[in-house]
């Protein structure tokens, strides 16, 4: 007995292949509902004032500065905001910092050196706004400033990949005495499908891209590129908020703790040392 007409050709069944876990968990660190940065920040900490405006050029709405406490101690928090209306997402330019969003944060973290408060930042953007008006005004040159002005701050500095750390613009917030990253998250110097556009001509193969990207909180620890990974409630931090923010708080206290406990000379020493060794593939 056969299941077609005599005569008719054979069709092979159509088999769909399963995304790899890369992509899947590109597509969580990108998930609607995933917790943002403020999100994070509200629950963590208690009152927090921002600081608007970079003394330059304006005020970025997609770089949020402002001064907090963490459990009763004062401290900076720097975050990207991507918006949840749309509305909000193109006032906040899908959370790609401008330049004068990059000289707003530096200018919030020289206030926290001076007053010897430690620098939180939580990073989740694709990258820093690449349009004519960013470029126009030192998009590169901001980045740059920042990355070697946080390579010596004389404050303690912790950086967490929330949802995607993606290029210069996530880098630029990252330069930080610990990295710490949700287990969901990804972090990367390029989107899976810029990579897949340059690699292969086509931005159709993201789902490959994210594979040999070693994206992935796993991936990022085995490089030595991060120094944590936050564990996530259920599927991911978009199932319970709450109970996300209670874990990502447990990890903050700990490295804060013990980045306290070292003297200010040698907190600069080690995290030179460590962005100098990071990624050390070849040997001679």
């Amino acid at each position: 007995m056969t299941d077609h007409a005599p005569g008719a050709p054979h069709q092979t069944p159509t088999v769909v292949e399963a995304p790899p876990p890369a992509w899947i968990k590109t597509e969580l660190a990108r998930h609607p509902q995933r917790p943002d940065p403020m999100s994070f920040i509200e629950r963590i900490f208690t009152d927090f004032s921002e600081i608007h405006g970079d003394r330059a050029f304006g005020d970025d709405p997609a770089m949020l500065c402002g001064m907090a406490r963490f459990e009763g101690q004062e401290v900076m928090v720097i975050g990207n905001l991507k918006g949840r209306s749309t509305k909000e997402k193109v006032l906040r330019k899908f959370g790609m910092p401008d330049p004068e969003g990059y000289r707003k944060a530096l200018r919030a973290m020289k206030i926290a050196e001076k007053f010897g408060r430690p620098v939180l930042t939580f990073i989740d953007l694709m990258g820093a706004n690449p349009g004519l008006g960013a470029e126009e005004r030192g998009q590169a040159e901001a980045i740059a400033r920042n990355l070697i002005e946080m390579s010596r701050l004389r404050v303690p500095t912790i950086a967490t990949v929330t949802g995607e750390g993606g290029s210069g613009g996530a880098l630029a917030l990252a330069v930080a005495d610990r990295v710490l990253i949700l287990e969901k998250a990804i972090y990367s110097v390029i989107s899976p499908e810029a990579c897949a556009s340059i690699m292969w001509r086509d931005a159709t193969k993201r789902a490959q891209a994210a594979v040999a990207l070693k994206a992935t909180a796993a991936d990022i620890k085995q490089l030595g590129c991060i120094d944590d990974i936050v564990p996530e409630p259920g599927a991911g931090a978009h199932e319970d908020p709450e109970a996300a923010a209670g874990l990502l708080a447990e990890k903050l206290r700990w490295h804060l703790n013990e980045l306290k406990s070292l003297p200010v000379d040698e907190l600069v020493r080690l995290r030179y040392e460590k962005f100098r060794n990071i990624a050390q593939f070849y040997t001679t």
